[in-house]
């Protein structure tokens, strides 16, 4: 899944930034249902990750194989470290 293809699947837009409140929610909506409802492993993982970034992301515990939760906790480390400027 390629990133600006998420963006306007969900939110019609790839400027994340201009869009108003309700937008951003009714796409985390519709981004948490097919979340829960993929069964490709990568898809469900790209769904997850940008969720991540965007505050909104399920547990990784919603992950019942192994190594996608530990993908998922290095993909948290990994955003925490370059968020905060490490």
């Amino acid at each position: 899944m390629d990133f600006d293809d998420l963006l306007f699947r969900y939110f019609g837009s790839a400027e994340i930034d201009a869009l108003m409140p309700s937008a951003l929610e009714a796409g985390l909506d519709r981004m948490r249902v097919d979340f829960g409802l993929e069964t490709n492993a990568g898809r469900r993982f790209a769904l997850w990750a940008l969720m991540h970034m965007l505050g909104d992301a399920p547990d990784v515990d919603s992950f019942e194989d192994a190594e996608e939760r530990e993908a998922a906790r290095r993909f948290m480390d990994l955003a925490d470290s370059a968020g905060s400027g490490d």
